[in-house]
């Protein structure tokens, strides 16, 4: 689940894969895994995604559909 929000958060920004790679320093073949579930997405990356996207990694990772930061509560 939580892929398929990382992908449409990507879309709704208008946002390349390339784009978000180079954001999180990685190749964009690595970035193409991560989101295609090939690989497990570091929880560093994890973390820079909910602050690139502004919401919270809980929202991210599809525990709440609330994707309110926790600083902004």
């Amino acid at each position: 689940m939580y892929l398929r929000r990382i992908y449409d958060l990507r879309e709704d920004h208008d946002f390349t894969q390339k784009s978000v790679a180079e954001y999180l320093r990685i190749h964009p073949n690595v970035y193409r895994r991560y989101e295609k579930g090939l690989r497990d997405f570091p929880l560093e990356a994890i973390i820079k995604l909910a602050d690139y996207y502004q919401v919270s990694t809980d929202y991210l990772l599809g525990r709440t559909d609330d994707p309110t930061p926790p600083a902004e509560k």
